[in-house]
């Protein structure tokens, strides 16, 4: 009977000694949780801002583009082949073995900064969620006209605690639950959003918004600075919105072969995305057609009732925020545990595992002091960092700006053009070069967008205290 059991896993291990057991639903799930985040809440004021005829074509083509670029990137998870090269475990690494290390402190820097600012922004997000849950009760049972202002430093602090115990998971693989749970929580409120709105729209008997969404001057209009900004940071909302390919190489070190995993990891992308299109245009278009221009920042803001339901979509913000923050961060910890286990290779404090049992698991739960430690600070820091910087979700647009060029399409359009071999002044390498030139435009215009909302919540920030 053990033998029968050693002939079931051999065949599991992989070319470098690694088990995997992910598949194309499981990277899916990760792709989805990557992806959709609650920022689909803000697409129907994005739509707003840029009208029905840019708004629509905006969401469909970044969609497309970040398709098109991840299964580009999927071929280099192997090099110098994309099916029997050598892995490359991290974005990072895929960037050093097709460009070389000149280009990989450039990405380093910008694919771990947006990760953690990321989670800063998880954070904030999650508590103005919880404040949005209490603040609803509130005007329901007193009154809308009741004073129902609410601070958040304290969800934040426990979101904190929540991510701390979170953060002793072992890997990304090993988070696939929590993955496969902040999905569903996606889908939940995306589906409420959605149903609220739609129920908004029926009500009005027509479909609000204009051709090219928000006027300037007049009654209801803005001034032509605002309407620049917004419209900007509109575009950048929305392209940033698909962005995932920061995480695509971790999230393919989880698939296991046959097939090869660039196959694999292009059917995720294809469903994942393809999921997140579906929402995204729903929403976007569905919430401009209820609202019209005086679409809110945050769709769910704008209804009250039912409070239950609006409730609901909250909690599943909440929820799926918590998987979110492990999806971003893991990666961060495998790459700093891994550079200090290889710097101090005879230090217990890093390589000394010690064992946890825990009721209703099978095995026990191994770790190091290190990753008690250290993952603990990490998000003890990022916990601190956003009560320092309630307005911090503004900042992270500029961080957004900053990497969708380079993340999203440079790097995976430059290394498939390498890897590939694409023969220089081709019509192929004409139209991947024109990409690089398109999304060097969006993020350096969203950068501007983002820039000038920044410098007016500086105006009003109030150092560790988070109000709705």
């Amino acid at each position: 009977m053990d033998v029968e059991k050693v002939t079931e896993v051999a065949p599991e291990v992989d070319d470098d000694g690694r088990v995997r057991t992910g598949t194309v639903w499981t990277a899916t799930t990760h792709a989805i949780t990557a992806v959709i985040g609650s920022g689909v809440l803000a697409l129907p004021w994005s739509v707003a801002q840029m009208g029905w005829v840019l708004g629509p074509i905006a969401l469909v083509g970044c969609a497309y583009i970040t398709y098109f670029t991840a299964c580009l990137l999927s071929d280099c998870y192997r090099s110098p082949d994309p099916v029997h090269g050598k892995r490359n475990y991290t974005y990072m690494d895929a960037v050093r073995s097709c460009l070389g290390p000149r280009e990989v402190v450039v990405c380093g820097i910008t694919q771990y900064t947006i990760l953690c600012g990321a989670v800063v922004g998880y954070t904030i997000t999650a508590a103005t969620g919880i404040m949005s849950v209490v603040r609803s009760n509130c005007r329901h049972y007193k009154g809308h006209g009741a004073d129902c202002s609410q601070e958040g430093t304290m969800y934040l602090v426990m979101f904190g605690v929540v991510e701390v115990v979170l953060s002793q998971l072992p890997s990304l693989e090993k988070v696939t639950f929590v993955s496969v749970v902040a999905a569903v929580m996606s889908f939940t409120y995306s589906f409420v959003a959605l149903i609220l709105s739609a129920a908004k729209f029926a009500s009005n008997h027509r479909a609000d918004g204009t051709i090219f969404g928000s006027h300037i001057g007049g009654p209801g209009g803005v001034s032509a600075a605002t309407r620049t900004w917004s419209f900007l940071q509109a575009l950048g909302n929305i392209a940033f919105a698909y962005t995932y390919a920061m995480l695509l190489i971790e999230i393919q070190d989880t698939v296991k072969a046959p097939p090869s995993e660039n196959v694999t990891m292009k059917r995720a992308s294809l469903y994942g995305i393809g999921v997140t299109t579906a929402f995204y245009v729903s929403l976007g278009c569905v919430g401009y057609a209820a609202f019209g221009n005086a679409a809110p920042g945050n769709i769910l803001t704008g209804f009250d009732e039912p409070f239950w339901l609006v409730d609901l979509a909250n909690i599943a913000v909440v929820v799926h925020l918590v998987g979110a923050y492990q999806v971003y961060v893991q990666p961060v910890f495998a790459c700093y545990e891994k550079k200090l286990r290889a710097r101090y290779p005879d230090a217990a404090f890093f390589h000394r595992e010690l064992a946890l049992r825990l009721p209703g698991r099978r095995g026990a739960l191994r770790f190091t002091m290190a990753k008690l430690v250290l993952r603990t600070a990490f998000v003890v820091a990022t916990t601190v960092v956003s009560l320092m910087l309630p307005f911090f979700n503004a900042i992270l647009g500029l961080l957004g700006a900053a990497a969708f060029f380079p993340l999203t399409v440079y790097f995976p359009v430059t290394m498939y053009i390498t890897q590939a071999k694409v023969p220089r002044g081709s019509g192929k390498w004409v139209a991947l070069q024109a990409l690089n030139v398109g999304a060097l435009v969006v993020s350096l215009l969203a950068a501007v967008g983002s820039v000038a909302d920044i410098v007016q919540r500086l105006r009003h920030v109030t150092m560790f205290k988070t109000q709705l």
